[in-house]
């Protein structure tokens, strides 16, 4: 079957032909590492793995190449240093402060299911020349010069937005009809007001390097181009990201990777997915509903986070809810139930199917329903089929039984009084107490346990 992706570009959903089948290459913008990462930035981490798993299901594992860069220069990185650690130089502080945000992020992505990348490179490694001969932020501007790309002023090196006469093309705004305003800085010396920072000054108390136009740092958009054309190439398959990376970040990226290397495309398929809202309301600390991965990591597993973010398709926009969370969790429940247990190494080809037209998240759960409810009935090849197929999305990462303790621990149930009450009430049951019945029944509820009666006995869950 074939793998058709929706192209921000083109705008439309076309079919996805490798450069390269024998390595099939994408690059992700991954996280500005100065503090936890919100549930916003939990989305493309998890959309973008799901597509890095089906590449790697339909390719092979060796096939495929995912780079996701660490943006580890960046100003908010500078203000945290100087807070957190006043006392130590600034380029150690900010080493501090991005070492243990980084970790913090990978701990996340790791507890939301999510494979790591095949490199993830940092922005502060890729900005001088390298001894490996791979790109980096300098050699690239000065390329963007020397092509007329570029120009000098007032100590900065900025893109000449003018100079490539299709800009624009991703975001589709036309370069005259862009006017200054929150995203569009306009200062004198720039030639346009859309042309963008290359290269900009640092004081002695920001960090630099010294380069040809002096000491200085480089602007957001170059870090990308320089390290996705160090592990990729100059032209790759997959770039990804937010929707509101779109414009001007993708659209800058695209621009001078292009007039750097003399190329027509950057990537042959730009994939974005949507905004995340938090009950109804767009996220924002000024709001209350802020939320950090790490929070709802304290009190929901991962996975039960994974599989809300994955009921809507990854260009809809999504809101986060509780309500959500728990039909989330119930959900997880029944399917780690059914499948955890099966050591099914064949996927279903209605799962891959469903991800095969532009990641069809609520298709493929759609058909994950229907291999649960065959497989609830007795059928062993689709209860194979419905484990191997939620092991490949990052499901199952452990047995029916640790799930069901793990989840009991963060209850701060005891399972073994939970049995016992059960017991206590099967047999005020047997000998038609029924009054008892029901008093154990009301403390089990008051507990938050569900139990469930049927012909083959009592089970039992924690209600959330």
């Amino acid at each position: 079957m074939d793998l058709r992706l929706y192209d921000t570009l083109t705008k439309e959903k076309r079919r996805f032909v490798p450069l390269d089948p024998a390595n099939v290459r994408m690059y992700v913008c991954g996280p500005t590492v100065y503090d936890f990462a919100h549930i916003g930035n939990a989305r493309p981490v998890i959309v973008f793995d799901v597509l890095f798993r089906l590449l790697r299901h339909l390719y092979g594992a060796d096939h495929v190449t995912y780079v996701r860069n660490i943006t580890d220069v960046d100003d908010k990185i500078n203000d945290r240093a100087a807070r957190d650690f006043p006392g130590l130089p600034l380029n150690e502080a900010i080493r501090k402060v991005t070492e243990v945000t980084e970790k913090q992020f990978h701990d996340d992505a790791a507890a939301l299911g999510s494979l790591p990348p095949t490199f993830e490179p940092r922005a502060t490694d890729f900005v001088l020349p390298r001894s490996d001969g791979k790109a980096d932020m300098v050699t690239l501007i000065k390329q963007l010069i020397a092509r007329g790309n570029a120009y000098q002023a007032a100590g900065e090196v900025l893109f000449d937005t003018a100079s490539m006469p299709d800009y624009g093309a991703l975001s589709g705004r036309k370069l005259d009809e862009q006017l200054a305003g929150a995203r569009v800085a306009v200062d004198a010396h720039k030639r346009n007001p859309a042309d963008f920072i290359l290269w900009k000054q640092s004081s002695e108390n920001e960090p630099g390097w010294e380069s040809p136009w002096g000491r200085g740092r480089p602007g957001w958009h170059i870090e990308c181009s320089a390290m996705s054309a160090a592990y990729l190439g100059d032209v790759f398959d997959i770039h990804g990201g937010g929707l509101d990376l779109i414009f001007p970040h993708h659209e800058n990226e695209l621009a001078q990777s292009r007039c750097a290397h003399g190329t027509s495309v950057m990537a042959n398929y730009w994939m974005h997915n949507g905004f995340l809202e938090v009950e109804g309301e767009k996220m924002s600390k000024s709001t209350g509903n802020f939320v950090t991965i790490r929070e709802l990591l304290a009190d929901w597993p991962g996975e039960i986070l994974r599989l809300n973010m994955l009921k809507s398709h990854y260009r809809s926009p999504i809101d986060w809810t509780l309500r959500g969370l728990e039909e989330s969790a119930k959900t997880l429940d029944d399917w780690y139930w059914i499948a955890a247990d099966s050591k099914g190494e064949t996927t279903s080809d209605a799962v891959i199917e469903a991800l095969s037209d532009d990641l069809n998240t609520p298709q493929m759960i759609a058909a994950l329903h229907s291999l649960r409810n065959s497989a609830a009935s007795g059928n062993e090849r689709d209860r194979s089929a419905f484990a191997a197929s939620l092991r490949l999305l990052g499901f199952l990462s452990e047995s029916a039984a640790e799930w069901k303790s793990r989840k009991q621990q963060a209850s701060g149930i005891d399972a073994k009084q939970i049995e016992g009450l059960i017991s206590a009430r099967t047999a005020a049951r047997a000998r038609k107490d029924f009054g008892e019945s029901d008093r154990i029944r009301d403390e089990l509820a008051a507990m938050g346990v569900v139990i469930k009666d049927s012909k083959d006995g009592t089970t039992w869950e924690i209600a959330r």
